[in-house]
């Protein structure tokens, strides 16, 4: 289905560039890098993805961070591993100059929409990752803002992959427990 031996090479590149980073419940980052590869995993075995798309499906996965929370560079990863999965990584990222994370957020689906499938999947997987028990530092403005954005990704990007749109869909209304009316 897939090459183990490129999971371990990315996975072990995206260890080193996340380094010591949290998630925002203390975890180690590569736990969110692991639980966002395990989704496009699970999504490119349901869609009988070949193994060339499944390969560079979970590359993007394992590096969707890469560019928004480390050091590393879109010329480094193009450098390093060539003008598809940089672009696809790049797509991923977020444009922190933009003044707004709505602004940054469209901006990136825009991005998204020219990739292929198998890039706009690992969004998909991303916010299913992102979407459990919300930060105890947000508040519910913040907690509702989440699920309208995951609503949105979504609603861009849910032709990409059946069982991972759906899988979205499902986290969303359970998210909605944490929202306060």
């Amino acid at each position: 289905m897939f090459s183990q031996e490129n999971y371990i090479k990315f996975l072990t590149f995206a260890a080193n560039a996340h380094g010591t980073q949290k998630t925002p419940h203390d975890f180690p980052y590569l736990t969110h890098i692991s639980c966002v590869a395990m989704e496009v995993i699970h999504a490119c075995e349901k869609s009988s993805l070949d193994e060339k798309k499944a390969d560079f499906a979970i590359t993007c996965a394992l590096l969707h961070d890469v560019i928004e929370d480390t050091n590393i560079t879109y010329d480094e990863l193009y450098t390093k591993f060539g003008p598809d999965i940089a672009d696809g990584v790049e797509a991923l990222t977020k444009n922190k100059i933009l003044p707004s994370k709505q602004e940054q957020m469209r901006d990136s689906i825009e991005r998204l929409l020219t990739q292929s499938y198998e890039v706009q999947m690992v969004k998909l997987a991303d916010r299913i990752t992102n979407l459990g028990t919300p930060p105890t530092s947000w508040d519910n403005e913040k907690i509702k803002a989440y699920a309208k954005e995951a609503s949105f990704i979504l609603s861009c990007l849910r032709n990409s992959n059946i069982y991972l749109a759906k899988r979205l869909e499902d986290k969303i209304e359970e998210y909605k427990k944490y929202i306060k009316e």
